[in-house]
């Protein structure tokens, strides 16, 4: 895709990135991701953000187009260091010497610190502003969402709030660059993925910066990552508080690893409860046959959580306890939880489990079941019961 207008002198000037299989090296993208970057083309240029290095010559032919006649870039707007959005900004520098590159006080540090830039480096304050012409941009400071730097950029004349990582999706934009134009439905999913996975752990911060946000006269929305929201901005924003505030939907994610099978047995009993409790929302994860992305996204989405395990080497199955440290890391919170499991000559596993679900802010739900080696009828039961409880809680 070349060039794309979003608003008044204001071009969409992104690449898709459809080879990177893993996202920060972590996160599978199986359907790519965008790196989106935007000019405001009036009496000085401005470029808001850059691209990731493996994408230079494809940004630097879109940033041409988008200047025009006018034949350089006055100024670089860093609303975030992550190298995904500055990695050309080197490069850049050679294409237009002049250029000033404007930023927090932490940018400047992470500029000097991943690219040995100090020079020519305009430091902004919260709510300073930048003349480029009929448009004037308001720098707003929003911290830890999701690094120490992070800020959005305000154009005060199109009324388009430039957002950074917030707001953003995985997945390649396919065609269209705005809300109006691609799959919002398969979005959704992505959305929420990259939410929980990038976003979610700073979630009281993204809180405070909606805050911030809320006296903006925002008609666009215009992300570094998917689709520019220009139908139905306020969608993404009642979407990211509500996430942020961490109030899931009422449905329910049974996460469970089994070596044998019989765990697997006793995770097929909570689901068949929950369901004759009148539950319709439920997925099932297999541990490590799930990746932990989608494992966390469906965590974060429902507020219903049942773990099992089997114990392994006195402890907590090792997948499984990759998916309890991630949620630990993330502050999965005010979740309705419940727990189950096997265990050989000794016990451990679950009460691995119980330890972290006591140790956060998450309401267990009894019974817990635990059997050696299989599960008897009695016990099966007991799992049974266990879905229909945390279903009754859920819905």
């Amino acid at each position: 895709m070349g060039p794309t207008q979003i608003a008044d002198h204001t071009f969409w000037v992104g690449v898709n990135d459809r080879e990177t299989d893993l996202f920060e090296s972590v996160w599978p993208i199986p359907r790519g991701i965008s790196y989106n970057a935007y000019v405001i083309a009036d009496e000085k240029v401005a470029l808001v953000d850059t691209v990731k290095s493996n994408s230079f010559d494809t940004f630097i032919e879109k940033v041409r187009h988008g200047i025009g006649s006018r034949g350089k870039v006055d100024y670089l707007i860093v609303n975030h260091m992550e190298p995904d959005h500055s990695g050309v900004i080197r490069r850049l520098l050679d294409c237009y010497p002049d250029l000033k590159i404007v930023g927090n006080k932490k940018t400047a540090a992470l500029l000097d610190a991943f690219y040995g830039i100090s020079e020519n480096v305009h430091v902004v304050t919260d709510g300073d502003t930048l003349r480029l012409g009929s448009h004037t941009l308001q720098f707003h400071l929003t911290p830890m969402v999701h690094w120490p730097e992070t800020m959005m950029t305000y154009d005060m004349h199109t009324k388009v709030l430039f957002a950074g990582d917030a707001f953003g999706t995985f997945g390649a934009l396919d065609g269209g660059v705005f809300d109006d134009e691609v799959d919002v439905d398969y979005y959704d999913d992505e959305i929420l993925r990259y939410f929980s996975n990038i976003v979610g752990k700073y979630s009281k911060m993204v809180q405070k910066a909606l805050g911030k946000l809320s006296g903006l006269d925002i008609a666009e929305i215009a992300s570094t990552h998917g689709p520019v929201w220009r139908e139905h901005p306020e969608r993404i924003v009642s979407i990211y508080d509500k996430w942020s505030a961490q109030e899931p939907d009422p449905g329910l994610v049974i996460v469970y690893g089994s070596m044998y099978r019989n765990t697997e047995c006793m995770m097929e009993h909570v689901a068949k409860g929950a369901v004759e409790a009148g539950l319709k929302d439920v997925r099932v994860h297999n541990v490590p046959r799930s990746h932990l992305s989608y494992v966390l996204r469906d965590a974060w989405r429902y507020q219903g959580l049942v773990l099992g395990t089997p114990t392994y080497d006195a402890g907590i199955f090792p997948p499984m306890d990759a998916v309890v440290r991630l949620l630990e890391e993330k502050r999965l919170a005010k979740r309705t939880v419940g727990l189950f499991g096997t265990y050989g000559w000794s016990g451990g596993g679950v009460k691995g489990l119980r330890a972290f679900v006591e140790g956060a802010d998450l309401e267990l739900v009894e019974p817990v079941v635990e059997a050696c080696c299989s599960a008897t009828e009695e016990q099966l039961d007991s799992c049974r019961e266990l879905g229909r409880c945390i279903a009754q809680r859920v819905m």
